[in-house]
């Protein structure tokens, strides 16, 4: 790819590029593309994958006994820059 390529595709992606950046991507571009092209060469058989090949199951915890509402509240509050009766105070963000 030469460098008025490089240029006219930067152009179309709305990237700012310099004359000499557009000259040292036109050699880049030619080993980006060959190793596409290895990429695309390796033919892996994956086979079909369907909905019935991936079961659905439950990965999360099962519901315990929870703690005492509230225990870790003050803990927290005390930590906070600013609070306002039991909520952190922040800044108004519009």
């Amino acid at each position: 790819m030469d460098r008025e390529k490089v240029l006219k595709l930067a152009n179309l992606a709305r990237i700012k590029i310099s004359e000499d950046e557009a000259e040292s991507l036109s050699h880049e571009f030619e080993s980006i593309l060959k190793y596409v092209g290895e990429v695309k060469s390796i033919k892996a058989d994956i086979g079909a994958k369907s909905p019935e090949d991936f079961p659905v199951r439950n990965v999360l915890r099962r519901d315990g006994d929870g703690h005492e509402s509230g225990i870790h509240s003050e803990v927290l509050l005390a930590s906070a820059p600013e609070r306002k009766g039991d909520y952190i105070k922040v800044k108004k963000i519009l």
